[in-house]
C-alpha cells in the first residue's frame, strides 16, 4: 500500500502570479524611503522586475529592487551585484530588513483598504491552479510554505473560494525557514510522502542539504519564477521538473 501524500506549496510563482503586484508595493514603499521617486510607476519597470523576480526570496526585497531600477541600473548589474547593491542601499537609507518589512506589509495594507478588489486583480493565480486547489482539499492533506506575510495568503486563497485553515500557512509571520517547516511537517506526517513544490532553485538547494529531510520529494515549478540557468541547474538535480498543466496531479 503506498504512503498517503502530503503536499507543501510554495505560494508566489508556484500558486500565484504576483510579480505585478509585488513590483507596483515595491516601488510605492520604494518612495516613502526615497523622495525623488515619482508616484507613478512607469509600466516598464513592471517587465524589468520579472526579469530580476528570481532572485528576491521574500517581498520586502522589492523596495530595494525597484530603488535600482528607478537608478537605471541594468538587468545585468543587479544580477551580478545583488547581495552588494541591496545592502548599500539599506546603508543610504539606513533601515533594517526589520523595518523594510513591516513597510512592505504596510504598504499593501493601504492599497487594500483603499481598494481590496484592485489589489486582488494584481495577484492572479496561475491557470488551472484555483480548481486544483479545490479538488485538493479533498484528496489529501496540503499546506502553503511561503515567505509572503500570511493574512495576504489567506486574502488572496478567499478571493478564489480557495479554504485552507489558517494553522496550515506557514508564512512570513512565523519566523521559520522552509527548511524549519518541512522538518515540522515530516515529524507531523512521519508515514506519509511529503511533495515539496517550489519554483525559488537556491531554496530547494539548501533543502537538499539537509539529511533529514531526504526523504521529501522535490518538485521543480518550470512555470514560476526562476531563469533559464535556474531550470539547467535543476535538471543536474535530484528534482522532479514539473510544467503546470501537471501541477498536483495526484
Amino acid at each position: 500500500m503506498n504512503n498517503p501524500i502530503i503536499y507543501a506549496l510554495d505560494f508566489d510563482g508556484v500558486i500565484c502570479d504576483s510579480a505585478v503586484e509585488t513590483a507596483i508595493t515595491g516601488w510605492k514603499a520604494a518612495g516613502t524611503l526615497w523622495k525623488d521617486m515619482p508616484q507613478a510607476m512607469p509600466p516598464a519597470k513592471i517587465d524589468q522586475f520579472r526579469l530580476i523576480r528570481p532572485m528576491i526570496e521574500t517581498g520586502y526585497e522589492a523596495i530595494l529592487a525597484m530603488r535600482l531600477l528607478y537608478l537605471e541600473e541594468s538587468i545585468e548589474e543587479i544580477t551580478d551585484g545583488y547581495g552588494d547593491k541591496i545592502q548599500a542601499l539599506l546603508n543610504e537609507a539606513q533601515v533594517t530588513v526589520d523595518d523594510l518589512k513591516k513597510l512592505f506589509g504596510e504598504t499593501r495594507d493601504v492599497w487594500i483598504a483603499d481598494d481590496s478588489d484592485d489589489w486582488v486583480m494584481m495577484n492572479p493565480l496561475f491557470d488551472g491552479v484555483a480548481s486544483k486547489l479545490q479538488k485538493l482539499v479533498e484528496q489529501c492533506p496540503w499546506y502553503i510554505v511561503t515567505t509572503k506575510q500570511e493574512r495576504f495568503v489567506k486574502l488572496i486563497l478567499k478571493a478564489h473560494a480557495i479554504e485552507l485553515a489558517d494553522e496550515r500557512i506557514f508564512g512570513l509571520d512565523r519566523n521559520m525557514n522552509k527548511v524549519e517547516v518541512l522538518k515540522k511537517l515530516l515529524n507531523a506526517y512521519p508515514n506519509s510522502t511529503l511533495y515539496f513544490v517550489e519554483d525559488r532553485l537556491p531554496t530547494l538547494l539548501n533543502v537538499l542539504k539537509v539529511d533529514v529531510l531526504s526523504n521529501v520529494s522535490l518538485i521543480f515549478a518550470l512555470w514560476g519564477y526562476n531563469t533559464a540557468e535556474d531550470k539547467a541547474i535543476a535538471a543536474q538535480q535530484p528534482f522532479t521538473l514539473q510544467q503546470l498543466e501537471d501541477f498536483l496531479v495526484v
